[in-house]
């Protein structure tokens, strides 16, 4: 519970001199005076999310808020399960998608043994065939390792199938054994998959809730607006839309407690560690309110699967992926997910595309979660982020904003008019292109991708190329690489720009280093002969026989050197003579000794590079 305070004083005594602190380095590093400085400087250091919420640079007692009810209770924030065994943690789940039967049975089996706990299985057209279910299932343990289904428009089937398996299997508590069915029409219609239809599915949910086992039919898939573009409000909002749909439809046909114990919810988890946990601790308050709104609050604790996020995967330098997928990773069990699966870190890419096995990324993925329960000990806390007045703050405003895109879509018509309407791609399609934004003025760094690419890795195949479904955060600068790729397969050589390095290395290198970072970002390799003075500039560019040139120095220095240093590079055949920093740097230069361009901290780099590479015919 918050701590009182006497007769209104400020709970934390020390924050007037952290303030105070905080001005004084503002007003340094803003070459301002102190009083200059809002006050309250701290706002300065504020972050917006893509939702409007503000996270701030520090949280303390002032941020306090009333204590949430121990987990397995109402409103289920701190988890869903109070007796959840902290020796298992969560279920660590793989994907697979094998199409041979028998060889899908057998990585199944291999991976229970080396550290699998759940089971997420493709059929039909999304892995083994439906009639072979049997053939897959085979020799599973369905009591220690929940199964889910993933079979789009196979689902009756592939249901029929595993129910035909379970009637023939003994197990002294049926209860125990845990099957998700994974039928998803709603939002599988909001991302274009096969599915099938909500009345199959209500149907498909009345066989499921008659068996004697745990069977849940209907899985409320977030991943897929999260995959198009969606912020997490969004993402949480939508989804728990489509859950309110799908109770609307169940609840014709049997009770609101029975309707609720036929849904599971899936989320995306991304490399920003606290906005996951934030996410899954706010997506169960959602959830639980609307069970209470309908009567059955004790019900409100649906399961929730957590996936890390395919969006944040890179193809450029993918090995970056193994530490975004930990974090994420960390995120979903510190958020209280029942089950989660890391994605191989080469997911992005078609098979064998980096000359690693299956067998190995596989083994990556698998070894992240396990890493994160055998020897860092997550699970043995249950919900450990309670408390934290970070997470609790942003778990309450992310819940609140949610809550408020629901109601949007409610009054809209609810979930499939909202779809129908094109509401639904719109607000998210905004979100995307305000990231897009971000990551294109490099305001958002993609590791590897726009910031710290390696240009030395080997080129992507065609099939690698190919657009898929997922918005994923880096793929305006790939398809810049992917551009530079094909200019090298065409030239023996990839794009190239002379850096032109002006004053001693301590004038210069901060720049050299940012633009060297900027051009190969976009594919374009740096040529950097060092220190040149402007009577060198010249034999410089005809060496290098670049078509570009960027001046990299300090501000003063450009003012004396700047002019003559273009009219050298031009004098040399340069086409392009553009300057490392803002215009006002060479405001005093004529048109005929003025660089034709500028690239800044902040330029959409996307757009600038795209224009070079034009320049150079790629």
């Amino acid at each position: 519970m918050p701590i009182a305070s006497d007769s209104g004083a400020d709970p934390v005594p020390e924050y007037a001199a952290w303030r105070k602190g905080v001005a004084g380095v503002l007003a340094k590093a803003r070459r301002v005076d102190v009083g200059e400085l809002p006050e309250e400087p701290e706002r300065l250091l504020d972050e917006t999310t893509y939702d409007g919420l503000t996270v701030a640079p520090l949280y303390t007692r002032r941020d306090e808020l009333p204590e949430q009810p121990l987990p397995g209770t109402f409103p289920f924030v701190r988890g869903r399960d109070a007796t959840r065994d902290v020796h298992r943690g969560w279920f660590v789940s793989a994907q697979f998608a094998q199409r041979d039967a028998a060889a899908a049975n057998r990585e199944i089996l291999a991976a229970l043994e080396n550290g699998i706990s759940a089971i997420w299985l493709g059929v039909g057209e999304r892995g083994v065939p439906v009639a072979d279910l049997p053939t897959t299932l085979n020799g599973l343990l369905f009591e220690l390792a929940p199964l889910t289904l993933d079979a789009g428009g196979d689902v009756a089937d592939a249901a029929a199938q595993v129910f035909a398996v379970l009637d023939g299997y003994a197990a002294p508590a049926r209860e125990d054994i845990r099957v998700s069915l994974g039928a998803a029409p709603l939002t599988s219609r909001f991302a274009d998959l096969p599915d099938i239809g909500l009345a199959e599915a209500v149907a498909l949910a009345g066989r499921a809730a008659g068996r004697p086992e745990t069977v849940r039919a209907i899985t409320v898939d977030g991943t897929v607006f999260h995959d198009a573009g969606a912020s997490d409000a969004q993402e949480l909002g939508a989804a728990v839309a489509a859950g309110l749909a799908y109770l609307r439809a169940l609840t014709e046909s049997v009770d609101v407690a029975d309707a609720l114990e036929q849904l599971e919810f899936r989320f995306a988890a991304t490399d920003d560690q606290f906005a996951t946990i934030a996410k899954l601790r706010a997506a169960r308050q959602l959830w639980a309110r609307v069970a209470q709104v309908c009567g059955a609050p004790d019900f409100g604790g649906a399961p929730q699967h957590a996936v890390t996020s395919a969006a944040m995967m890179s193809r450029r330098d993918p090995w970056v992926n193994i530490l975004r997928t930990t974090l994420a990773a960390f995120g979903a069990g510190i958020g209280g997910a029942d089950t989660v699966t890391v994605l191989p870190f080469d997911s992005a890419l078609p098979l064998g595309e980096l000359g690693v096995s299956k067998s190995f990324a596989d083994r990556m993925a698998r070894n992240t979660q396990l890493l994160l329960l055998e020897e860092s000990h997550l699970g043995h806390v249950l919900d450990p982020g309670a408390g934290s007045w970070y997470v609790e703050d942003l778990t309450a405003a992310l819940a609140a904003k949610a809550w408020e895109f629901l109601q949007e879509i409610e009054a809209a018509g609810g979930y499939l008019a909202a779809l129908e309407s094109g509401l639904l791609a719109e607000r998210v399609a905004a979100t995307k292109d305000a990231r897009d934004a971000d990551v294109a003025h490099r305001k958002t760094a993609v590791t590897g991708v726009n910031e710290f690419p390696n240009l030395a890795e080997q080129p992507l195949s065609e099939a690698a190329r190919q657009a898929g479904r997922v918005a994923r955060y880096g793929a305006a600068f790939e398809r810049l690489r992917d551009r530079s790729d094909a200019y090298l397969a065409g030239h023996g050589a990839r794009p190239k720009a002379l850096l032109v390095p002006l004053g001693s290395v301590a004038e210069h290198n901060v720049r050299v280093t940012f633009i060297a970072n900027l051009l190969a970002s976009g594919g374009i390799e740096s040529i950097n002969p060092g220190p040149l003075a402007v009577d060198g500039i010249a034999a410089a560019a005809t060496e290098a026989r670049a078509p570009i040139a960027v001046l990299c120095g300090s501000d003063t220095r450009y003012g004396s050197e700047a002019g003559a240093a273009v009219e050298q590079l031009r004098a040399a055949g340069v086409g392009t003579v553009l300057l490392a920093g803002s215009a006002k740097a060479v405001a005093d230069l004529d048109d005929a000794r003025r660089p034709d361009g500028f690239l800044a901290a902040r330029i959409d780099a996307v757009a600038a590079l795209s224009g070079l590479l034009e320049k150079v015919g790629a």
